[in-house]
Formats: structure tokens, C-alpha cells, sequence
């Protein structure tokens, strides 16, 4: 797998294969950071095609880093699923503002369905944009709305998020309330491989991920997880044996940017961090966006350091999945817009993927390496997905 290179490689090479290769990301929270901003600022919505202000995503920044294809997270809060029809509508709302984003700035944007969409937008110069949902919640109990999202371009769904549902167990969770998938689940899975969505196995427990394995037809996806040989104890993230078993299956884990799902010492750092952040806010009735919140922040860290995690170590787990389940079965997720102010440095937003891949570059990975790891993975399992579909 390794090549070795007889320069070092310098952070121009590296954005220029960033520009080169198709970079897909498989979990990008700009849906529900819209709909939150919106609410809050009371605007109709969030323009995308120029820098924005805040968060992790934008057009001028993705063009920067060489992003193609973020899938854009269509999330529903665990809270969500206590009132019946809730997920479903809240679910309808981020897909209809997603849709809403190529008409509105069609010289930027264009929506997703299939990998060949994804390249047809890089030739354009366009960023693409593929959905999968996060949390199954929407499907309430009627199969029939697997095929409605799919129609409405959903091409994964996570099964469940931070509580159990309807479909299976939560790693967040310790209910346990099905231990496992549901028998609704397992008509969902079914349904998901029937008609060509992806089976998202993030979030999931230990016990679901192995009774999904068992029925499924084709690959699945982790679109954003990390591994737990760096986390003991973290159930949200794979286990050793969890990546065996995803490699045997042919799929895929994308690794989450977060630095609590990077190393124990960042989660720890950050549980403290907040602690004194959110008191110190108490205290003083703060909100997040003042220049004096802000002020104390820059303050803890001068003293403190950071908590975050950086990039080195985003590599070490592309390396610990390559070590267990092999070059074909890594990519990346990196929860932008979902992770907040735990991303770790050399990370920070779109526009830092070139990091990330002079930091592989240096380890010796070839380009053509790194390609299975922008792309070509996770092309390879949508691809079968859709194939095995009608089957």
C-alpha cells in the first residue's frame, strides 16, 4: 500500500491532488445548522454560494479544499420521534431546504442521487449534493416511507441516533429496548437493500450493527465514526472486530472529525472545558456569539491549551482501519456542522481537506491510496447498493 516519496511533499501538492481527486464527505450537518440559524436570526435563509459568517460549510470554502460531494445530513433529533408525524415533517422540511439550494444558486450546486451525478457536478465545476438521513425516526411505522424518502433522494439512512426507535437499539442508549434490531427493523434493512439506499450503521449498537450484517444483501456504511481502538469504552464508535466484520461485508467506516471521537485525552479535555465555559457563561449571562464568551474561551486556551485533537491523529485512525480492514474500507465523514467547536486543529472547516492529505502523504500513502479514500470507497459501495437493488 505504502509508496515512498523522494521529496517531502509540501501543502501545495497536497491541495493540488485535493483539486485533482473527488473528494466525498460523508456527513455534513448544514441542513439543520440552516434551520437553526434561520430560526434564530429570522431569516428566510442561509446563502451558501458566498463565505459565510459562521460554521463549517460554504461554497467558497468547499471550492477551497476540493470538496465534491458532501452528503448533506437530513437530521432528526431523538425528541423528535415522541410525537407521531413530527420526524416525517421535520425530515420533509431540511430535504425541501436542500432541494431549495441548486435552484436557488444553480451555477454552484447540484443535487445528487447517484456517483455518476457526483462526477457530472465536478466537470460542471458544481458541488454536489447527495442526501442520506440521520436517524430512521421518519419512517415512523409504515414501510412504505422507506421508498417515500428514497423518491424524495435520501440514498442513506442512519437507523437510529442518540435514543432507540422504532428500528433498532442506539449506542447512546443503554435501554437496550430491542437488543438488537426490531422486527420492524429488520423489514427496514430488507426494504433499504430492495430498493438501493445505503444502510447507515453509525449511532448503532453493538448488537444491532451484527443483526444488520447478517441480513443485509449488500455493503453498508459507518458515514461517520471513528475507532474505538482510540476510545475504550465508546461504544458510538467500531471496535477491532466491528471493522473485520465491515471489511468482510465490503463496506465502508468514514471517520468523524470530532475530537471526542479522535482520542480519550481530547474527550476528557473537552468535558472539563465545557464545564467552566458553560458556568462562566451562567455566571456573567452570556450567549455564545459574545465578543466577551469569545474572549474567555481565547483566555482558557492561552492558559489551558486545547482541548481538540489535530490531524495527525485523524490519520492515525485512517491508519488503524487500514492496519485491521485494509486500504478499501476507509473515507471520510466529518460531521461538519454537527460537532461544533470540537474539531480538531489542521480541521477546522471544508477548506482544510489538503491537510489532511499532505498528513497522508507523509505517512507514504500513494495517490492512488488516497483516491479510495476520498472517493472511490465509498463510490464502490453506492454502486453495489444500487446494484443489488430490485434483487
Amino acid at each position: 500500500m505504502f509508496v515512498s516519496c523522494q521529496h517531502e511533499p509540501g501543502l501545495g501538492y497536497a491541495t493540488s491532488l485535493a483539486h485533482r481527486l473527488i473528494i466525498t464527505d460523508g456527513h455534513v450537518d448544514l441542513p439543520y445548522r440552516m434551520k437553526v440559524s434561520n430560526f434564530r436570526l429570522k431569516r428566510a435563509y442561509l446563502d451558501v454560494s458566498v463565505r459565510t459568517a459562521d460554521g463549517d460549510f460554504d461554497y467558497v470554502r468547499a471550492r477551497a479544499g476540493g470538496l465534491d460531494a458532501p452528503f448533506m445530513s437530513i437530521y432528526i433529533p431523538s425528541d423528535n420521534q415522541l410525537t407521531p408525524g413530527l420526524s416525517k415533517r421535520v425530515a420533509d422540511s431540511l430535504i425541501d431546504m436542500v432541494l431549495a439550494i441548486p435552484a436557488r444558486y444553480p451555477a454552484h450546486y447540484m443535487m445528487a442521487y447517484t456517483p455518476d451525478d457526483v462526477l457530472e457536478a465536478a466537470r460542471t465545476g458544481k458541488i454536489a449534493l447527495p442526501m442520506g438521513m440521520e436517524n430512521g425516526a421518519p419512517i415512523e411505522d409504515d414501510i412504505r416511507n422507506v421508498a417515500y424518502f428514497y423518491e424524495r433522494g435520501i440514498r442513506y439512512i442512519t437507523l437510529t441516533h442518540a435514543t432507540d426507535n422504532r428500528i433498532c437499539d442506539s449506542s447512546y442508549d443503554t435501554t437496550r429496548t430491542w437488543n438488537g434490531l426490531s422486527p420492524f427493523g429488520a423489514q427496514v434493512v430488507r426494504e433499504m437493500n430492495r430498493l438501493g439506499i445505503m444502510v447507515d450503521i453509525s449511532h448503532v449498537s453493538d448488537s444491532s450493527f451484527y443483526e444488520v450484517l447478517q441480513i443485509v444483501k449488500a455493503p453498508v456504511i459507518a458515514s461517520h465514526s471513528s475507532c474505538r481502538y482510540f476510545t475504550p469504552g465508546f461504544e458510538r464508535n467500531m471496535n477491532d472486530d466491528m471493522l473485520k466484520a465491515l471489511a468482510r461485508n465490503g463496506g465502508v467506516i468514514q471517520i468523524n472529525f470530532g475530537s471526542t471521537f479522535l482520542d480519550s485525552l481530547s474527550r476528557q479535555k473537552f468535558e472539563v472545558f465545557r464545564k467552566e465555559v458553560s458556568t462562566y457563561a451562567a455566571d456573567h449571562n452570556l450567549a455564545e456569539g459574545d465578543s466577551a464568551y469569545q474572549a474567555f474561551i481565547q483566555q482558557y486556551y492561552r492558559e489551558k491549551g486545547y482541548p481538540h485533537s489535530d490531524v495527525a491523529r485523524v490519520a492515525d485512525h485512517i491508519d488503524h482501519v487500514v492496519a485491521i480492514a485494509g486500504i478499501d474500507h476507509v473515507g471520510l465523514g466529518s460531521d461538519y456542522d454537527g460537532v461544533g467547536d470540537s474539531l480538531p486543529q489542521g480541521l477546522k472547516d471544508v477548506s482544510d481537506y489538503p491537510n489532511l492529505i499532505l498528513e497522508l502523504l507523509r505517512r507514504g500513502y500513494s495517490e492512488a491510496d488516497i483516491a479510495k479514500i476520498c472517493y472511490q470507497n465509498v463510490f464502490r459501495v453506492w454502486r453495489a447498493v444500487a446494484a443489488a437493488a430490485g434483487s
